[in-house]
């Protein structure tokens, strides 16, 4: 399962890096495996095609976990990475990432987009005249405005997953004209390319009702290349089809159909025709059956997607102690389970990672795990030194069990096998786990979302402004969630956070990100696992699409289709 954070740039059950995308080696058949750590960062592979050689038409079915709990990615519920692809399709992306994550301006709803002053910050945003919303009002300044007051956490009946950046805004202004809008910040905000994306309309933010569950069900205005044909819960499948008013380029497919498929089904329903493609994710059993599919070619590019497990540091769970997560983490090998999980994969190194905010490749990246990396023994001596009594094969302290409840989503054979892994490594330092499995379309709602968890796992999607896309989940904010589900922090956290998203400078925004790294390894907020080898299994025939790097916001749903 996938998530990540919203500033606007999502996690999988929401840490991203212009130019055109270039094809990298596939791999398909024989005994080829994928790269691991030596992998390329900002090369696509895609099967790049020119706009002639692919057919106008077809539909795309597209696998994901679950449908969208809510079609509001701002909203607490919404952060599903498989909701916003398919919110992608249908709203307006105010930039657009490219495979080596750079970023630039979307032209089809902006015609520009500047710095226009440093002290005051001031952005000006110059709105496409042809941008239109589906009930045929022209984007405009308002917009932006009620975006803007719906997330500074100002009024906090408005349940939002995050509100870094719009809460260092001051004022959002109308220009020379309703298309021209003007957002002066009173704290400067570096990343401020992930803002107002996907933007929503003015209605949408009108109150927290129409905010929190207004869009529960379905989208009410859309503005993108595709608009809902069908959402069928009972059926599981969103069909979005083209949109006759869009004013942009036509899409080369008549229809992309998501349709909710379990990880165990994958293989068997590309087989079979049902999907066109799977992310193959750690899963060796699907990049076995893939590697033997006739048709079916596997492309690889680094992705910033990578699998952790986030600890609860809340007084209800028995982790509320920050030297007893650092003391557990110190108890799971996670070289072992990389190995475990994609070694039968990999030619090379699998990619264990020992940062929050920068993966591996990426300028920022600096290994900060020394407090919490792997070490048997010292997870032991600081067990005892917590108190924590061996007793028989558990631990012990004032008479309670150190017993640790990890919630994993099922079917899931990825979190099932990862949570196997560390309940045998914790078993040897004296720590019990019981591994609790839900429904995987209850996993977030009921479980991550509100905390119901001593320990959880599942991937988290980055984007290209990593600061500000991670700042909701490592941010402790007592009157809010945002993503920070395992409710732990401190205000020296907080404080190098925010130093951070306000450096305008490259290089120390780099530095005090990693200072705000080094704390959050000490606290034991979360342990990222491995990166993922960013593989996925496609139809041979589908051209512009397959592993797209860090072009991932949005996906290219505008030339992405068949070459037959």
């Amino acid at each position: 399962m996938s998530r990540r954070t919203t500033v606007g740039v999502s996690a999988l059950a929401a840490v991203v890096l212009t130019l055109t995308a270039c094809g990298g080696p596939s791999n398909n058949g024989g005994d080829s495996g994928l790269k691991g750590a030596e992998n390329t960062i900002g090369q696509a592979d895609i099967n790049p095609q020119d706009a002639s050689k692919v057919k106008d038409g077809g539909e795309f079915r597209w696998p994901v976990d679950q449908l969208p709990d809510n079609w509001n990615y701002n909203q607490l519920d919404g952060t599903n990475a498989d909701g916003r692809r398919m919110i992608d399709t249908l709203m307006p992306n105010l930039f657009k990432q490219n495979p080596d994550a750079t970023i630039e301006i979307n032209k089809d709803y902006l015609e520009d987009a500047k710095l226009a002053s440093t002290d005051p910050q001031v952005l000006e945003f110059k709105i496409n005249p042809k941008a239109k919303w589906s009930d045929g009002a022209a984007l405009s300044w308002e917009d932006f405005e009620a975006m803007w007051k719906s997330l500074n956490g100002a009024d906090k009946t408005y349940e939002v997953a995050g509100t870094t950046g719009y809460e260092d805004i001051e004022k959002v202004e109308k220009g020379a004209s309703d298309q021209d809008v003007k957002v002066t910040f009173k704290k400067k905000f570096a990343e401020w390319k992930g803002l107002f994306s996907p933007l929503y309309p003015k209605s949408l933010s009108s109150t927290p009702e129409a905010f929190n569950k207004g869009w529960a069900d379905e989208p009410k205005i859309t503005a993108g290349p595709f608009k809902i044909e069908t959402i069928d819960r009972t059926g599981k499948t969103v069909s979005v089809v083209r949109d006759a008013n869009w004013w942009g380029e036509k899409p080369k497919l008549d229809k992309i159909t998501f349709r909710q498929v379990d990880r165990t089904a994958l293989a068997d329903a590309l087989a079979n025709g049902q999907i066109d493609f799977f992310d193959i994710g750690s899963s060796i059993d699907n990049f076995t059956r893939a590697q033997s599919m006739q048709g079916v070619a596997i492309r690889q590019a680094v992705t910033p997607d990578y699998s952790h497990i986030t600890f609860n540091g809340a007084e209800s769970s028995i982790l509320n102690d920050p030297k007893l997560r650092v003391a557990l983490m110190r108890g799971i090998d996670t070289k072992t389970i990389s190995k475990a999980l994609l070694g039968q994969m990999l030619k090379g190194e699998a990619q264990v990672t020992g940062n929050h905010f920068f993966l591996l490749g990426s300028a920022g990246y600096k290994d900060n795990s020394a407090v919490a990396s792997f070490d048997k023994e010292a997870a032991k001596k600081q067990l005892d030194e917590l108190g924590w009594k061996l007793e028989g094969e558990t631990r012990k302290k004032d008479g309670k069990e150190l017993v640790v409840r990890f919630v994993i989503p099922t079917p899931n054979p990825i979190s099932d096998q990862i949570s196997k892994l560390v309940q045998s490594q914790l078993k040897e330092v004296g720590a019990k786990v019981d591994i609790q499995a839900v429904p995987s379309t209850d996993f977030f709602k009921q479980y991550v979302n509100v905390g119901n968890f001593d320990m959880t796992g599942f991937r988290w999607l980055a984007s290209a402004q990593p600061i500000s896309d991670s700042k909701g989940i490592y941010y402790l904010d007592p009157a809010s969630t945002n993503q920070n589900y395992g409710r732990i922090g401190s205000e020296e956290v907080n404080k190098l956070l925010e130093q951070a998203v306000e450096e305008l400078d490259d290089t120390k925004r780099l530095e005090l990100a990693n200072e705000a790294d080094k704390k959050i390894w000490e606290l034991g907020h979360q342990l990222p696992l491995y990166q993922q080898p960013g593989a996925v299994a496609v139809k041979s025939t589908v051209a512009n699409f397959g592993a797209v790097a860090y072009a991932n916001r949005p996906y290219d749903y505008i030339h992405m289709g068949f070459t037959e």
